[in-house]
C-alpha cells in the first residue's frame, strides 16, 4: 500500500516537474522574441507535450466579422483546418469565444453545440473536447480547443487549469505581437492616409533600388499630385482637404496590388513604388487609378460633389535613372510634364537625346 502511495506522489511530482519545465519555456519564448506565430507555436508544443491530445488548435477571433479563424492546427487534417473560417457563436469553439467560458466535454455526441460537419468532412471522430479561451481585458481574442478521438483518454479538470494558464499566456504573447506591430506602424506609416510616410518612403525606393540592381530586375515608380488641391482646401476648408487626403490614400491602398508599396510623399504629393515593373505596365496602371479616381464620388461636407483628379509621372529603374534619387528625379519631371499638358493625365518619363 505505502508502495503504490509512493508510486502515486512520484507521478505526481513528475507531472509538476513537466509543468514547471514548459511554464519556463513559455516564459522564455514571450521575452526572447516578438515573432508571434514562433511564440505561439512554442506555447502549443507545451500543451502537446503535457496533455497530448490527438488533435488541438489555436483559433483567433476576426475582428471585424467576430468570426474564428485556424491559426495552427495540429491534427492529421491539419492541411485542411489551417486558414478555415467558424462562423461567429457555431461550434464548440464559436460558443467558447461568444461566451468567454470555458467548456469541457467528454461526449460530443450529447451536447448541441459541436459541429459535426468538420468530423463528416475530414473523416475524423471526435469523441471529448476542451476548449478556453484566450482573453486580454476580458476581451476574448481567440481559444485554444484540445479533441481526443475515441482512442484516448477523457481529460479531466487538472487538463483545464493547465491550459487556462497556457492560454493566458497565448494571449499575452498575442497583445504584445498586435501592440508592437501598432507601434512600428505609426513609425513608419502617414497617420491620415494610412499609407506609408516620407521617411520609410526612402528606405523602400533604396532597398528596392539595392534589391533589383543586385538581380538585375526593373522595378517603377509613379510620382502623383493632386490637381488644384489648394483651391479645395481655400474653397471647402482645411478639414474637408484633409479628409480628400485620408480617402484618396485609402483609393490607392485599395488598387495597388500586395506587392506594391505606396506612400504620401509630402503634403499633396504620392509616390507607387512597383516592383518587377516595366514603364509600360506602370503607366497602365496610373492611368486605370486616374480613372478610378474620376469614378469616385469627392464630396465637402455639404454634400457638394468635388473633382479629384491627380497628375502622374512614371519612370523605370534602370532604363530611365539607376540610382534612387535620378528615378525620383525622373518621375518627379515626367508628373509635371503630365501638369504641363493640362492635368489629369499620365506622362512617363522620356531620356532627352
Amino acid at each position: 500500500m505505502l508502495t503504490n502511495s509512493t508510486d502515486v506522489l512520484t507521478k505526481l511530482q513528475e507531472r509538476r516537474n513537466e509543468e514547471l519545465v514548459s511554464m519556463l519555456e513559455i516564459g522564455k519564448a514571450l521575452t526572447s522574441s516578438l515573432d508571434l506565430h514562433a511564440i505561439l507555436e512554442t506555447i502549443m508544443k507545451q500543451v502537446e507535450r503535457l496533455i497530448k491530445p490527438k488533435s488541438w488548435s489555436l483559433l483567433l477571433v476576426d475582428g471585424e466579422s467576430g468570426d474564428l479563424v485556424f491559426e495552427i492546427v495540429v491534427s492529421t487534417v491539419s492541411d485542411q483546418l489551417k486558414g478555415v473560417r467558424l462562423e461567429r457563436g457555431k461550434g464548440i469553439a464559436g460558443w467558447v469565444a461568444e461566451h468567454g467560458e470555458t467548456l469541457l466535454i467528454p461526449d460530443v455526441c450529447k451536447d448541441d453545440r459541436f459541429a459535426g460537419q468538420f468530423d463528416q468532412n475530414l473523416l475524423f471522430t471526435t469523441r471529448s473536447i476542451v476548449c478556453v479561451p484566450m482573453k486580454i481585458k476580458d476581451q476574448v481574442i481567440g481559444v485554444i480547443e484540445l479533441i481526443n478521438s475515441l482512442e484516448e483518454l477523457d481529460f479531466d479538470e487538472n487538463d483545464i487549469l493547465l491550459i487556462s494558464a497556457i492560454a493566458d499566456f497565448a494571449a499575452i504573447a498575442l497583445e504584445n505581437a498586435r501592440n508592437y506591430k501598432r507601434i512600428n506602424e505609426l513609425v513608419i506609416t502617414d497617420d491620415l492616409t494610412g499609407l506609408y510616410n516620407s521617411r520609410q518612403f526612402g528606405h523602400l525606393i533604396e532597398n528596392e533600388v539595392k534589391r533589383s540592381g543586385r538581380y538585375g530586375e526593373q522595378f517603377s515608380l509613379i510620382f502623383l499630385d493632386l490637381d488644384h488641391f489648394k483651391g479645395i482646401n481655400d474653397t471647402h476648408g482645411h478639414l474637408v482637404g484633409s479628409r480628400m487626403l485620408g480617402e484618396f490614400g485609402r483609393l490607392i491602398g485599395k488598387q495597388i496590388r500586395s506587392s506594391d508599396m505606396a506612400a504620401r510623399y509630402g503634403g499633396d504629393e504620392f509616390a507607387i513604388i512597383l516592383p518587377h515593373t516595366g514603364k509600360e505596365q506602370a503607366v497602365k496602371m496610373a492611368c486605370n487609378l486616374l480613372e478610378v479616381m474620376k469614378e469616385t464620388r469627392f464630396v465637402s461636407d455639404d454634400n457638394i460633389p468635388i473633382a479629384l483628379t491627380a497628375s502622374f509621372g512614371v519612370a523605370e529603374f534602370p532604363g530611365d535613372a539607376d540610382t534612387r534619387a535620378d528615378l525620383i528625379r525622373a518621375a518627379d519631371i515626367a508628373m509635371y510634364d503630365a501638369k504641363a499638358a493640362g492635368r489629369a493625365g499620365v506622362r512617363g518619363f522620356v531620356v532627352a537625346g
